[in-house]
């Protein structure tokens, strides 16, 4: 019979093709003399929110059952493994942060959390397995899980025979997390939706639309992620000289030790482009350098230790002060972004948003003689030739993902309205590409981000991130405030 592995092709028993064979009196003398421990555990204040969640999750599907994984972990390289990140669904459902659960909700309201629990002392797996004690520290119990996350909770071993007894028609899954929960509880519909059977993408559109309007938890989660990130930026600004040039990946460095000592990690590949480099939108490579006179654009967002990210954008005149042109085009990406936060508002139509900034970027191109039609012919959905210079959209949600509720339905919220506790980007752009040649020499290579979180309130937009200054005289006076404050560590 052939060895049982796992997704990842591994033997399923944690071990690796390259152990040794131990000997006998090793193993005799590993399973003696270890004392027991328990984790001093209470609930986690959290805990009614998430179960708030997985009510309202139950109530849109009446007498269904509901499968969540969370997910495994990834081979990063042979018999390494990324770090782990929980799937964001089911962490936004359950709190828990471990890889392999999964969440199965009942029709009559009752929740059941399968988790690998602590390693037994009963066989070998705690010194053997790479699941065990002592390859990744203590794994709660059963008990300490439940106790934390106010679930009930069972043995992963058991999850097979549960998903067995599951009545196909009466039963959604969220797909694509968890190969082996995928082939246990098979499709029950033909039709398919976005490449998912209907009835399962069902399911992940829910979940994304209860994403849409964040609690006060959550908004604070938020908001202790903005603070972490504005930390970051100040960390980056007092390690970027003025004088000379220093590589994009030492101040993605720095900010990436401001993420990992303040919160899980960065949300996203931080974004560091100087130069020619901040006109490419997802410029993740950073292998390039800094350059006085030249502008920095920066991307970059802390995850807190709950998930939810931060996700803000920054351009800094390497050498402390902005050239004409460089301010021209900044004071005009300010004034776009400006007028999109102020229709952050109850009601507001998202696509208002967007073309707010877009109109007064048009207004700005224009003025720079590279419209080659009026701003109302260029505004017009069957040009948009503005866009040329600008490509992306001006908003996007925010919250435990840092492009949140991308499952939601697009009435609910591309074409939709804003509603009060939604989180959302504001964060209009200009590029020019060096080798554009529609426009003038000297704007070529500058490009120019602004990007800040905002919160959507009865009395009004909140600017979650705004700790970090925007407007291009402020830019520059807290660019010297760091830079005289001089570098620092996180502590």
């Amino acid at each position: 019979m052939a060895e049982e592995r796992t997704q990842q092709g591994k033997p399923a028993d944690g071990t690796e093709s390259h152990d040794p064979d131990y000997p006998e009196a090793f193993l005799a003398f590993m399973r003696q003399g270890w004392r027991d421990t328990e984790l001093t555990v209470g609930p986690r204040p959290e805990v009614p929110n998430h179960a708030k969640r997985r009510a309202a999750l139950s109530a849109a599907f009446p007498g269904e059952t509901l499968v969540i994984p969370t997910g495994n972990e990834k081979v990063r390289a042979n018999d390494t493994e990324h770090r782990f990140r929980p799937g964001s669904d089911f962490a936004y459902l359950t709190g828990d942060l471990d890889p392999d659960s999964v969440l199965v909700l009942r029709p009559n309201g009752d929740a059941t959390l399968f988790m690998r629990p602590r390693s037994s002392r009963e066989t070998d797996e705690f010194f053997r397995s790479r699941h065990g004690e002592l390859w990744v520290g203590r794994r709660p119990t059963l008990r300490e899980k439940s106790t934390e996350l106010g679930l009930p909770t069972a043995d992963l071993t058991g999850l097979e025979a549960a998903l067995a007894d599951l009545a196909p028609g009466r039963t959604r899954v969220l797909r694509g997390f968890d190969a082996r929960v995928d082939a246990a509880v098979r499709p029950y519909d033909g039709a398919r939706v976005d490449g998912q059977p209907g009835r399962d993408r069902e399911l992940a559109t829910a979940i994304a639309e209860l994403k849409l309007v964040k609690d006060e938890w959550e908004v604070a989660q938020l908001q202790e992620a903005c603070d972490a990130t504005v930390r970051g930026f100040e960390d980056v600004a007092r390690a970027l000289p003025a004088d000379r040039g220093v590589a994009e990946r030492l101040l993605e460095g720095v900010f990436a030790l401001r993420a990992r000592h303040d919160g899980n990690d960065v949300g996203y590949g931080s974004i560091v482009g100087s130069g020619e480099h901040a006109t490419i939108l997802h410029w993740v490579h950073n292998h390039g350098a800094t350059r006085p006179g030249e502008l920095l654009l920066m991307d970059m967002g802390v995850e807190n230790r709950n998930l939810y990210t931060a996700d803000v954008t920054r351009v800094l005149p390497v050498d402390g002060r902005f050239t004409p042109l460089q301010r021209q085009v900044y004071d005009a990406v300010h004034a776009a972004q400006q007028a999109g936060i102020a229709l952050c508002r109850p009601g507001v139509a998202f696509q208002d948003v967007h073309l707010a900034s877009m109109r007064v970027l048009a207004e700005a191109l224009h003025d720079l003689g590279l419209l080659p039609v009026s701003v109302d012919e260029a505004m017009d959905p069957a040009s948009t030739v503005y866009r040329r210079w600008t490509l992306h959209g001006t908003s996007h949600m925010l919250g435990i993902d840092v492009h949140d509720c991308a499952n939601a339905r697009k009435e609910m919220y591309r074409e939709g309205s804003l509603g009060e506790g939604y989180v959302l980007t504001v964060e209009p752009g200009l590029y020019f590409q060096p080798e554009d040649e529609m426009v003038p020499e000297e704007l070529r290579g500058i490009g120019v981000r602004i990007e800040d979180d905002i919160l959507v309130t009865a009395d009004g937009p909140v600017n979650l991130s705004g700790g970090l200054p925007s407007r291009s005289d402020e830019v520059e006076t807290w660019l010297a405030e760091q830079r005289e404050a001089g570098p620092r560590l996180p502590g």
